[in-house]
């Protein structure tokens, strides 16, 4: 059956004993593959428990398939993978131990034995417990992090780390060895009984042996008439079953009640969460787990920043310029609110670099310049920039003022070179040294913008892990590149005391050159740390964190209080509902953040996605108790019946 759901699905290009893959088309006519667990594994706990591992681990492995959208808690799981990332479903339905064939093909073999192999459950292997990079006291002894998140790298038990079933591995429609951890109990063996083996049937004796046998005739007394006994026992076993069942059926109608509606069909919509533009924690990070929530706290708050530079490149000793016309360059990087009033912690570098900085700067786009009229060669630009940056000044349009500038942030998906709306200007208020923990306080012209939570620097500690998030880009030119977020959960490596008073805390990734002036968050998302350059090393990249303290002291100086909106905190109490799994409450407050306006695009994310999930909650078949009443009563009924008839086969024994 065609799955419902926000695809516009074309036709089914695989099948197995479990589930189906479809060719799907999202609302931007992007081809997308959907793999949807189904029948009576989508009934079965472990079944959909292992289902969800199977994806979380291959998104966790490194060059492993990552699924756009997934919805886990629905009637029929399913996760989304775009079409450009080939054999996903593959992937996900072969480390369950389920190769996909065509829908077009028959299965090959035995009825019979597909069906027993579809059944028979499987004995487990104890999983091995992977701990690279992750504390041991954080995992537990199912070997699944208390995070919620798959630890990098499938468990060792009947599973190689390719994600393909290993030889001999186990191929029948239960959960594979690997997936059994999930349960937190043992799926024990069985082998199929043979029902004739079990309980053979007497063999045919023949005549009774009688002694006193004779060829001749003998007078046989005629046999008493056999006692109606059986027409009684029936009689008596109906009357029980009849009652039983009448029981039964009044019973369930007293507890149904008069006000129960009906049981609705079964469940089949995918949830259509409403994307936010340019980011998505969901896509980001296992669903529903910390890092998702971290990040969904978070992310409103974030801003790309754009600062926009314009002067004169001039001879140091005559004034004599190089260029008659000004040169404008501009320097991008990433921010957070810190108040309703509009304050925005940043970069210093970024939006009030050091004199030199600018400088070199404003050199190489001169240069650029001089190499798209031909009259330099693009092979000669750095040493044509390194030739005349001791003896040049940047300068306003006079020799004595200083170069003008303008900053500009931007909500959710950026755009560079944007002046106008909906980018918001802003002033640089006060700055930090690169030394001194390179920070900058920025104001901005519109209140009420979404704002994060400063958190306490204890948590950068050596070993642990933080989730940092900033803006980035794939697009080649630079100049009108469309800048969204992107996050990533790493390790802090090591501490450094080396670049100034401020200590600094390297972490083994980054997330590109215009992280810097993003986050660092803890599991509830709130910011420890600001990303700068690691000038020590790791090539440049943003690979060093300045603890919160610094901003904290930053804003101090400034009489800046960091404190939450009001509409910070109701969206707050929304995620809290939400990933708690209170639905109504979620999509009444999530709903009220929406409709107040002030830029936060994930309100109405979630709050689209906890309407879904109330509604397929509503559509689920309810569990109605009326078969248990009704085997309840008939079992007693039954066995009332077998009392009756061991009784009157009891009298009706021979005296001796």
């Amino acid at each position: 059956m065609q799955p419902d759901g926000p695809y516009r699905f074309t036709e089914a290009s695989g099948v197995c004993q479990v589930g189906s893959v479809w060719w799907a088309v999202d609302g931007q006519d992007r081809l997308m593959t959907v793999a949807v667990l189904e029948g009576a594994a989508a009934a079965d706990q472990p079944w959909r428990e292992a289902f969800t591992n199977a994806a979380d681990t291959l998104a966790q492995t490194p060059g492993g398939p990552r699924y756009v959208n997934a919805d886990f808690a629905a009637a029929r799981p399913w996760v989304a993978y775009p079409a450009e990332v080939e054999n996903a479903a593959d992937k996900l339905f072969g480390l369950l131990g389920m190769p996909l064939r065509s829908p077009h093909l028959e299965p090959v073999g035995d009825p019979a034995a597909r069906a027993t192999s579809a059944t028979s459950p499987v004995t487990p292997a104890a999983p091995a417990t992977p701990t690279s990079g992750v504390p041991s006291s954080a995992v537990p002894a199912s070997g699944q992090p208390t995070s919620g998140v798959p630890i990098s790298g499938a468990p060792s038990s009947g599973m190689p780390s390719s994600g393909v079933p290993a030889s001999g591995a186990p191929s029948s429609g239960a959960p594979p060895v690997w997936a059994a951890h999930a349960t937190g109990s043992p799926v024990v063996a069985t082998a199929p009984a043979d029902p004739l083996a079990a309980h053979p049937g007497p063999a045919d004796p023949g005549p009774p042996h009688d002694p006193f046998a004779s060829p001749a005739r003998r007078i046989q007394p005629s046999p008493p008439p056999r006692p109606r006994t059986g027409l009684r026992l029936g009689v008596a076993a109906l009357a029980l079953v009849v009652l039983a069942a009448g029981g039964g059926l009044a019973a369930w109608a007293v507890t149904r009640g008069p006000d129960a509606p009906p049981p609705a069909g079964p469940a089949g919509a995918f949830p259509t969460v409403t994307p936010a533009a340019g980011f998505r924690p969901w896509s980001q990070a296992a669903p529903y787990s910390a890092q998702e929530r971290a990040l969904a706290t978070a992310a409103p708050g974030l801003v790309f920043v754009e600062a926009v530079f314009n002067g004169y490149l001039r001879d140091g000793r005559t004034g004599a310029l190089l260029n008659p016309t000004p040169v404008t360059f501009q320097r991008r990087c990433s921010g957070f609110v810190v108040d309703p009033a509009g304050h925005v912690l940043t970069n210093g570098q970024c939006v009030a670099p050091d004199e030199p900085v600018a400088r070199e700067r404003a050199l190489y786009t001169l240069g650029r310049i001089l190499v798209a009229g031909k009259k330099l060669t693009s092979g000669a630009l750095d040493g044509w920039v390194r030739s005349r940056t001791a003896g040049t000044r940047f300068t306003g349009k006079e020799p004595d003022r200083p170069p003008s500038s303008q900053v500009f942030v931007q909500l959710n998906q950026a755009t560079g070179g944007l002046t106008g709306t909906p980018a918001i200007a802003g002033e640089v208020l006060r700055t930090r040294a690169a030394d001194a923990g390179d920070l900058a306080l920025v104001k901005v012209a519109r209140p009420d913008l979404p704002g994060v939570e400063l958190g306490d620097a204890a948590a950068l500690t050596p070993g642990g892990a933080v989730v940092v998030a900033g803006y980035h880009t794939v697009d080649a030119d630079f100049r009108d590149a469309t800048y969204t977020l992107r996050s990533k959960t790493v390790q802090v490596t090591a501490t450094d005391t080396g670049q100034g008073p401020v200590p600094l805390f390297r972490i083994g990734d980054d997330i590109g050159i215009y992280s810097h002036g993003g986050v660092a968050l803890d599991p509830a998302g709130r910011v420890v740390g600001v990303l700068t350059n690691d000038r020590s090393g790791a090539g440049g990249a943003n690979r060093a964190v300045v603890p919160v303290t610094a901003a904290r002291e930053l804003l101090a100086e400034a009489g800046v209080t960091p404190t939450l909106g009001d509409a910070d905190r109701l969206y707050r109490r929304g995620l809290d509902a939400y990933f708690t799994g209170r639905d109504a409450t979620a999509v009444s407050q999530l709903d009220a953040v929406a409709r107040g306006g002030n830029g936060n695009e994930l309100a109405e994310a979630y709050r689209q996605s906890a309407a879904d999930r109330q509604q397929l909650t509503a559509a689920a078949p309810e569990q109605s108790n009326l078969p248990t009443v009704l085997f309840s009563g008939l079992g007693g009924a039954l066995l009332a019946a077998l009392a009756i008839g061991v009784v009157l086969l009891a009298r009706r024994r021979p005296r001796r």
